[in-house]
């Protein structure tokens, strides 16, 4: 026979398990977003060169990344585990997230002629996706301006070699850049989204 005293504390330490339970499976944006930091920086504002800023980057634009290192459509060497451990709530929480902290352009060095050369070029053959001389956040295309030029250097070299699928509009704005302007173009550009400004 079971005594109440005993019932009762089984009670309530069932009731307080299942609490925990649900608070360990919806966790804060805050929290999922302080696994982050470790690359991506306090915040979402990288520290360094090899990894991007995620800062104001929307939410659609994030969504659609994570799903694209979880399924492998993007190629990664750690975003593509990492991805796979997040559920879509959570996905869509850390989207959140982001989306609202405030972009910051990476501290580092750019050639200004090469800039000047590189933001004529991003006029002529981006700015239609990449809006706001690729700073827009808003037209799901990422940020491009200001982020780390190793980041945005190795993301393009993934497109043209086609380790990287590359969007047809895209494939084909890049393709006659470098067909018209030479190789040194995707350079100019390159210095033109490090500088910043």
């Amino acid at each position: 026979m079971i005594k109440k005293p005993f019932l009762k504390m089984a009670v309530l330490g069932g009731a307080l398990m299942l609490a925990l339970t649900a608070q360990a499976e919806t966790p804060s944006a805050e929290a999922l977003a302080y696994t982050c930091v470790g690359c991506h920086g306090a915040g979402g504002v990288s520290n360094g060169p090899a990894t991007p800023s995620i800062a104001g980057i929307s939410q659609d634009f994030f969504t659609e990344n994570m799903q694209g290192y979880a399924s492998g459509e993007i190629p990664s060497t750690i975003m593509g585990r990492i991805a796979k451990g997040y559920t879509e709530e959570e996905i869509g929480l850390l989207a959140g997230y982001f989306s609202e902290q405030s972009f910051v352009p990476a501290m580092q060095e750019s050639n200004a002629e090469a800039a000047a050369a590189g933001a004529k070029l991003h006029d002529k053959y981006c700015e239609k996706c990449h809006a706001d001389g690729g700073s827009s956040a808003e037209d799901d295309a990422g940020i491009l301006k200001g982020q780390w030029k190793p980041y945005v250097e190795w993301t393009m070299q993934d497109f043209i070699s086609g380790h990287r699928e590359m969007y047809k509009k895209m494939a084909k704005k890049v393709n006659q850049m470098m067909d018209k302007k030479g190789e040194e173009s995707l350079g100019q550009l390159l210095e033109y989204y490090a500088s910043g400004k």
